[in-house]
Parts: structure tokens; C-alpha cells; sequence
């Protein structure tokens, strides 16, 4: 047998499995039609003669397919599959469809939609899918700390819960809005004291073109930057993590990753590139 063929069959053996994470994912069985022809078309890319498991580099490849449609949701391809695309091997591919929506149940597809794109792929993957936390991990470029965290913070809200943040995010929740306050108001003392003395500030290329120095030092320094501002930046989380947004004309144009070590922020990284603010998942926090 071919190597083609024997790729097309293995594929087509897992075609079931796929389209039930794609839907989970998207929710919508047009995108999952197109999440699964682009897992074949990297199949048909990718050297396999080194991969152990290929269901489970499968379910990798469309987890990762369905967490850029999510992240993205620009129009899809409109070309019709080719004959290299193996087509199902039922008929009834999309009658089939009804009974996953209902083995999925409307109420629940509702509640995945309000999740961030990386917390419902961490939920869907291992919850639903008993995938571990260490290969959910470098799909969402988290530690498998935080991707734990993440299916964490969905369940709870799949269930209905609120998700309560713990104490060390309650405490550098407090840092953050304490620093955004002292730059709005200008209070260089302020700034001062949320800022480690020897904090680095830096900025990428499309910040810099903005007005912004390459790289500042020092907490005098850096506190002098951003006295007087933030008067557009909210608390944020950006992959999972308290950052600063700078919303302008109902657009994020800046976000500020910040490194915070112990009672004080230790790093401040500015990210204006607008290509890069697109793959982050930001959620806009309230302030207090």
C-alpha cells in the first residue's frame, strides 16, 4: 500500500473523532468541515514516518486548526475538497450532524461560546476528550501549570460558577490597579511604589514608532514614562495573565505584559505590533 493511501485510510479512520473536537470547538459544522479538510491538508504536508500516534497528532492538529478559526473568524475557504481530499466514507455526514448537536446539547455550546478561544480549546481537549494537560500545553503556549488553569476557569463556568480569581491573582489584581491609578493621576510616588527598582520597560518595533524608547531601566525612570498616561488602559488578561490594554476608538492598540515579582512589577513589555496583539487572548477586566 502507498503511503498516500495508507495516510488516506488512517485519516478517514479518524474522521469521526476530528469532526467531534472541531464541533465542540466552533460549534458550527460548516467551520468544522473546514478545520477537518485543513488537518488533511497538513497530513498531506508533514513528514508522519516519525509520529508514534497518529490520532493523537491528529486531535493536536485540529485542536490547533479550530484555536486560529476561533481566534480569527475571517471568512473560510470556499473551494470545494479536491480529489485529494478523502471524502467521507458515509453519506450521511451531516445527518449525523444533528444527533453530535444534540449529544453536545444546545445549552452547553452556548456557555463554550463565552469562553476565550484558549480556555474553551484546554476545556474541550481534556474534559471532554481526556487529552493531558503536557500536549494541551504547546498548543496554547502556556505551561501545563496553566493550561490546567485554564480548563479550570472554563469548568467553572460551564458549571455555572463564577470563576473565583485566588488570592495570589487578588493581589497582583490590586498591583495593577494601583499602578494604572498612579499613572492616570500622575502620582510619581505612587508609581514608585509599585515598581521594583530596578523594573525594565521594553517596547517593539511598532510601540517605538509610536514615541516609545526601545528599552527603559529603573524605577525613576520608568515611572516618569507613564506619569500623567493610561488614561485609555484597562487591567487585562492576556493569555491567561494580568496585563494592561490600551483600547483606542473601541480598537486594543497596545498591550503592556507585565512581570510581576512579589508586592511590585518587576518587567513592563510593550507590544503594539498589531499581527502579534492578534494572537494573544485578551479578556478587558473592570478596574477595583
Amino acid at each position: 500500500m502507498d503511503e498516500k493511501k495508507f495516510l488516506a485510510e488512517k485519516f478517514e479512520a479518524n474522521r469521526g473523532h476530528l469532526r467531534a473536537v472541531a464541533y465542540r470547538m466552533l460549534g458550527s459544522t460548516a467551520e468544522v468541515d473546514d478545520a477537518v479538510q485543513e488537518t488533511w491538508l497538513r497530513l498531506g504536508r508533514t513528514d508522519t514516518g516519525a509520529v508514534e500516534n497518529l490520532g493523537g497528532w491528529l486531535t493536536t492538529v485540529v485542536a490547533r486548526v479550530c484555536l486560529d478559526m476561533l481566534r480569527s473568524r475571517k471568512s473560510r475557504r470556499e473551494q470545494p475538497m479536491g480529489p485529494d481530499v478523502p471524502e467521507p466514507a458515509a453519506n450521511d455526514e451531516h445527518e449525523r450532524d444533528a444527533d453530535m448537536a444534540d449529544s453536545v446539547g444546545a445549552a452547553l455550546l452556548v456557555v463554550l461560546e463565552t469562553l476565550a478561544p484558549a480556555e474553551r480549546l484546554a476545556f474541550v481537549l481534556h474534559d471532554m476528550f481526556a487529552v493531558p494537560f503536557e500536549e494541551i500545553a504547546p498548543i496554547v503556549g502556556r505551561t501545563p501549570a496553566a493550561a490546567r488553569q485554564l480548563a479550570s476557569r472554563a469548568r467553572r463556568r460551564v458549571q455555572g460558577t463564577p470563576p473565583a480569581p485566588d488570592a495570589d491573582f487578588s493581589r497582583q489584581k490590586q498591583i495593577v490597579d494601583a499602578f494604572l491609578a498612579a499613572s492616570r493621576s500622575g502620582d510619581f510616588e505612587g508609581l514608585l511604589a509599585v515598581l521594583d527598582p530596578d523594573v525594565v520597560f521594553r517596547a517593539d518595533q511598532a510601540a517605538q514608532r509610536l514615541g516609545s524608547l526601545p528599552e527603559i531601566r529603573g524605577a525613576a525612570a520608568v515611572a516618569e514614562t507613564f506619569k500623567g498616561r493610561a488614561q485609555a488602559a484597562r487591567p487585562a488578561l492576556v493569555n491567561g495573565a494580568l496585563a494592561v490594554a490600551v483600547v483606542l476608538g473601541g480598537q486594543l492598540r497596545i498591550v503592556l505584559r507585565l512581570t510581576i515579582s512579589g508586592e511590585r512589577i518587576s518587567a513592563v513589555d510593550a507590544v503594539a505590533d498589531a499581527e502579534a496583539i492578534g494572537t494573544f487572548d485578551v479578556e478587558v477586566l473592570a478596574p477595583g
